[in-house]
Parts: C-alpha cells; sequence; structure tokens
C-alpha cells in the first residue's frame, strides 16, 4: 500500500511575496509536501516566455516540514521548467499555478503568466490548473479562492486530468453560489494604452483597456458564470492546432 503524501508544485507570476501564493501554499499543505518555485519579481501578462540571454538564480526562501519553497529570477515558465528539471527528485502529482491577483478569464488565458505555468505543467505531463480571484488589490481576500483552489485540486488528485489538457480556474470577489464549468468567452480588450507624456515630453504609453464581451447572455461562458457569482472552471488543450480546417487547407494552392 503506497502512503506517501502527494507531492504539490506551487508558483505563480506575482512573486513569491504576494499574499495570493502565500495564501494559496498553505491551502495546498493540507493536501500534501509543497514545493514552491515562483518569481523572485512581479511577472503578470508574461505568458509562456522564457529567459534566453541571461542565466537563472534561484534560492531557498523557506524551509519546513513538508515545504521547500524557492525564488527564482526568471519568468513563471522558467521556475517550472527549473524545477521540474533540476530541483524535484519525483514528478509532482499535481501543478497549481496562483491565486493570481485578477482575472484571466476569456482572452486574458493568452496572455497570462499565471496560465503559462500551467500549461507548461501540462507539456510536462503533471496535471495542472491555475486559479485567479478577481481583485487586483495588494491586501484582497483570498480566503473563498483558497477554498475553490482546494476543492479542484482535491478532484484533480482523485480523477487527474487528461494528458494535453489543464485547467483555468477564476474565481469572484466575495463567497461564490458553486462551481460552473465552462468555456473561454469570446471576445477581446480594447481601448488598450493610456497615452501621456514623460518630464521631457515624450509620448509614453501605459496598458490599460476594457473588456469587450462578444456573448453577454451565453450563460455557458466564464465572464457570464463570474458576473453572476460562480466560480469557473475553463478546460484548455495545449494543442493549437485548427484540425477542422485541415481538410480545407489541403485543397488550397499554395
Amino acid at each position: 500500500m503506497n502512503n506517501r503524501k502527494p507531492l504539490i508544485l506551487v508558483t505563480n507570476d506575482d512573486g513569491y511575496q504576494a499574499k495570493g501564493i502565500v495564501s494559496l501554499i498553505e491551502a495546498m499543505r493540507e493536501l500534501g509536501d509543497v514545493v514552491v518555485f515562483a518569481p523572485e519579481l512581479h511577472q503578470s501578462g508574461m505568458s509562456s516566455a522564457i529567459s534566453t540571454s541571461q542565466p537563472l538564480r534561484s534560492r531557498i526562501y523557506r524551509q519546513e516540514e513538508g515545504l521547500t519553497a524557492y525564488m527564482c529570477t526568471g519568468t513563471p515558465v522558467d521556475c517550472v521548467k527549473l524545477a521540474l528539471n533540476k530541483f524535484m527528485d519525483r514528478k509532482p502529482d499535481l501543478l497549481v499555478s496562483g491565486i493570481n491577483h485578477g482575472s484571466n478569464a476569456g482572452i486574458s488565458v493568452i496572455y497570462s503568466g499565471t496560465m503559462g505555468a500551467a500549461i507548461e505543467g501540462c507539456i510536462f505531463d503533471v496535471p495542472s490548473f491555475g486559479v485567479s480571484l478577481c481583485e487586483y488589490a495588494h491586501d484582497a481576500d483570498f480566503t473563498h479562492a483558497c477554498k475553490v483552489a482546494l476543492r479542484v485540486a482535491k478532484t484533480i488528485l482523485d480523477k487527474g486530468l487528461p494528458k494535453g489538457i489543464c485547467l483555468n480556474v477564476n474565481v469572484p470577489q466575495g463567497e461564490t453560489k458553486g462551481i460552473k464549468i465552462t468555456s473561454q468567452t469570446h471576445g477581446k480588450w480594447v481601448n488598450e494604452y493610456f497615452q501621456s507624456t514623460d518630464g521631457n515630453g515624450r509620448d509614453v504609453f501605459w496598458i490599460t483597456g476594457n473588456f469587450e464581451n462578444w456573448e453577454e447572455d451565453n450563460e455557458n461562458t466564464d465572464e457570464w458564470a463570474l458576473a453572476n457569482g460562480y466560480a469557473a472552471v475553463v478546460p484548455v488543450r495545449i494543442d493549437m492546432t485548427a484540425h477542422d480546417l485541415i481538410p480545407e487547407l489541403k485543397k488550397w494552392e499554395f
């Protein structure tokens, strides 16, 4: 009989000191042994970026029974790659990325460093999910997001995930009505830059914008679920091939 505790790899994109990951670490310790490998600095919006021109450095910042926590100078994906290639003595049973400060619903999954890390775990055939709270405040309350993360983690440890699929979990502020399995909302970010000037009168551009929802009435989407008080779980496939278009493309002359 195997009584070995599950081994859980935790990472994020907000940096190792962010309240979201601090809360997540304590939640995951209820389920097994935890290894943390998180960025030293804020890495939001890094998607699946990796460091190619600079070496990576890491060090332990916290160690106690059932927990070893490293910080790394790289991106979220660097953290996952380095942890799995060099620092872990066995493949983890689960990878959890987050808890992100801010939503990663809809098209934001494309840009998200939180989900970039989860996707990288999926590439390594580790059951993985990213979890985000729809609140950007530094001192946000992650209590309910942790409860959702625990429920999702327990279920994945019990049932597993299909090869090539990870989960994008988003949680609204406050107590949730439940968890809905949804699709990614069709839409895009618009008005994405605010223009101002620096001290020398030169133009500078700050990232901003708002999400344009193309299917506000679709109750099967993550944005609808979040707007109505539900946590949203979207299965994400790492194979980006448009398989349905291949037969048509074969008829074209290139």
